[in-house]
């Protein structure tokens, strides 16, 4: 049986916390995965959940390469528009195939749009009625 993945989740005071211990005595400890899995164990976290924070923190301030949570923020946007923008052109590419095959199956369009009556042209002037009788006064 599979175990259920569940995100626990950190306030915001934890997760700054546990970055700035590390990063402030990260020189108590042989390493800073020492000082991270010492810090973790403390806060409840795993070792892992906390290097993420503190790389993020390091990326955030500049102190390693890598892009900050702005610019991440604004990629995931961009990635989200791009994938929008292609699946409307992919409707709008369907729908043009589509109304071009059925141009093609009605036939050339001058014949639909300027249609001609046979005997000629028929407007109001052309009707047969009773003002087109003659009458004949007595």
């Amino acid at each position: 049986m599979e175990k259920a993945k569940t995100a626990k989740r950190y306030s915001a005071e934890v997760c700054l916390r546990a970055v700035r211990m590390v990063l402030e005595h990260g020189a108590d400890h042989a390493s800073q995965w020492a000082a991270i899995g010492s810090i973790a164990s403390k806060i409840g976290c795993t070792g892992e959940t906390l290097r993420g924070w503190v790389r993020q923190a390091e990326w955030d301030q500049g102190l390693r390469a890598g892009p900050s949570s702005e610019e991440r923020d604004r990629i995931k946007a961009l990635e989200r528009e791009v994938r929008e923008l292609r699946q409307a052109n992919e409707i709008l590419r369907k729908a043009s195939a589509y109304f071009a095959i059925a141009e093609l199956d009605a036939g050339p369009s001058h014949d639909r749009v300027h249609r001609r009556s046979p005997r000629g042209a028929w407007g109001r002037a052309d009707l047969q009625g009773p003002a087109d009788r003659l009458f004949h006064l007595p």
